[in-house]
């Protein structure tokens, strides 16, 4: 310190005070630069407009009160060190002085001491200010974490094992309250409510993962539920933590701990999905098979033996035996029955692999299948377009048409409907058919069922297509089937949307109203 030239303010107007201070500077060996001013308005100046290291200010109860000086420099956030150096300080002022801040008071007689309290005064300043600094950053660290800790989706938290396996949360973040219903201070007074928190069998996974990291110092990761108390709802939630051995021999895990419930229901979901349709598959592909078969039976039993039959009857007639006229005529006759017959076969079966009349569009095939159905099994079905044609692509037409005919496969083997009525529009891009029938009524167990595989089928052959499908029931009153499928390529969100909020479907809405009051 003796090295630097320290700019020192003296505050006096005795000239015999001043010349003691730099006596008192000299021969302390102190390298300073001394400025003198006579009034507490040039010193709180000087300290505004230059640098000062340190304040020596006389105390006259007359002429110059340091009270005010202090009071001043208080107000104005001034830290520089101030030595009271004054014969007219009593022992009780100069407590109060200190008090308001004064770093030392001494007496002209005991001048000696100056320089030592000059050095201390500047020492303590500096320390003050390095303290204050080092308070602001770790105020602003403070800041920034818990500012980082209030945004993460999850509670971070220190969990401290002692050497006498005491456990205890250091430090739990504010999301305990709303992940755990613990407050962060009920968890650091009590640790063991987090572990009863855990279900019964997830509770021997995490006291094994616990103890193996205990153990071999490796990161504790565990995924587990748990039920918060008064909260019927189940959580899962995932920890991990960190841990790392103190200087004591405690360890200390840093960690956070997520809510993962929805990416847990939507991984059953989508294990589920995947079962189900694993299980499609396997119907679609046994259902494939039996159609082979049924087809490949048909044409070996009707086709295969009325061809056989057409050769029976030609045998006699290409040999060389001669016969009538009447019986080349009665032969005729019987093979154009029997060609007539292949002719009918092959339409029918040609009619239940592709229907025709699809190339006439949707509307001309819904209504055809519709009077097909009716004819087949006498329940009345009454079919209602928008337009006289609908303008698809064929894989769209063929799609919609098979889930009407599983629709109406479904309705003749279940409903015991009494009537139907069908509704098919185009608007805004989209086919909207609702299809419901006078029946029992479907239930959420029926639609359950393991082996609901037409159901299923029609909502993934709906999904595949980007599209909705939506089945409801009222017991003894009927069911509803709402299928909305885009022409071009839809959000399905903005779909959904539509389909339930458009002008369109609130006249469906009324109508199926309408179909109710009917049905009752």
């Amino acid at each position: 310190m003796s090295a630097k030239i320290l700019n020192i303010l003296i505050l006096n107007s005795s000239t015999d005070g001043i010349g003691l201070i730099q006596q008192a500077l000299i021969t302390g060996d102190m390298q300073s630069n001394c400025l003198h001013v006579t009034s507490i308005g040039e010193t709180l100046n000087m300290l505004t407009t230059r640098h000062i290291d340190v304040v020596l200010s006389d105390h006259d109860l007359l002429q110059l009160n340091a009270k005010d000086l202090l009071e001043e420099m208080a107000k104005q956030k001034l830290d520089v060190p101030v030595i009271i150096f004054s014969g007219h300080v009593s022992e009780t002022e100069a407590a109060v002085l200190m008090e308001m801040g004064a770093d030392d008071c001494m007496m002209p007689n005991n001048s000696v001491r100056l320089v030592p309290a000059i050095k201390k005064s500047i020492h303590a300043v500096e320390n003050r200010r390095r303290f204050n600094q080092t308070q602001e950053v770790l105020q602003k660290i403070e800041e920034r974490f818990q500012a980082i800790t209030s945004n993460l989706p999850g509670v971070v938290f220190q969990f401290l094992l002692t050497q006498n396996n005491q456990l205890s949360f250091p430090y739990v973040s504010e999301a305990s309250e709303t992940l755990l219903g613990l407050s962060p201070r009920q968890l650091m007074e009590d640790p063991e409510l987090f572990s009863k928190l855990i279900l019964p069998g997830d509770k021997a996974i995490y006291d094994r993962l616990m103890a193996m990291s205990v153990e071999q110092l490796s990161t504790l990761n565990w995924e587990g539920q748990i039920q918060v108390k008064g909260d019927s709802d189940i959580k899962w939630i995932s920890l991990r933590a960190t841990p790392r051995k103190m200087p004591d021999g405690e360890m200390l895990w840093d960690g956070i701990m997520v809510n993962i419930t929805r990416n847990k229901l939507a991984e059953f979901e989508i294990a589920r999905s995947r079962e189900r349709l694993a299980e499609l598959s396997s119907y679609l592909q046994k259902v494939k098979e039996q159609e082979r078969a049924r087809i490949a039976r048909e044409i070996h039993d009707d086709i295969g033996g009325t061809l056989t039959a057409i050769k029976c009857e030609l045998l006699p007639c290409i040999d060389t035996m001669a016969r009538s006229p009447e019986f080349y005529q009665r032969k005729s006759a019987s093979i154009e029955c029997l060609v007539d017959r292949v002719i009918d076969s092959t339409r029918r079966i040609s009619l239940d692999l592709r229907p025709g009349i699809l190339d006439c569009g949707i509307a001309a095939a819904i209504q055809w299948q519709a009077n097909e159905f009716t004819n087949r099994t006498g329940i009345s079905c009454q079919v209602i377009c928008s337009k006289e044609e609908i303008l698809l692509d064929s894989d769209l037409s063929i799609a919609i048409f098979r889930v009407f005919q599983e629709t109406l496969t479904n309705i003749s083997k279940h409903a015991d409907a009494s009537h139907i009525e069908v509704s098919l529009v185009e608007a805004d891009g989209i086919i909207f058919l609702d299809i419901f029938d006078h029946g029992c009524g479907i239930t959420d167990l029926d639609m359950d069922k393991q082996d609901s595989f037409g159901i299923r089928g029609m909502r993934e052959r709906c999904r595949q297509l980007k599209g909705f499908f939506h089945i409801s029931g009222i017991p003894n009153k009927g069911t509803k089937v709402e299928i909305r499928i885009p022409i071009k390529d839809t959000d399905h969100q903005s779909l959904h949307r539509t389909s339930l909020n458009s002008t369109l479907e609130k006249t469906l809405q009324s109508e199926y109203v309408t179909m109710q009051k009917r049905a009752s």
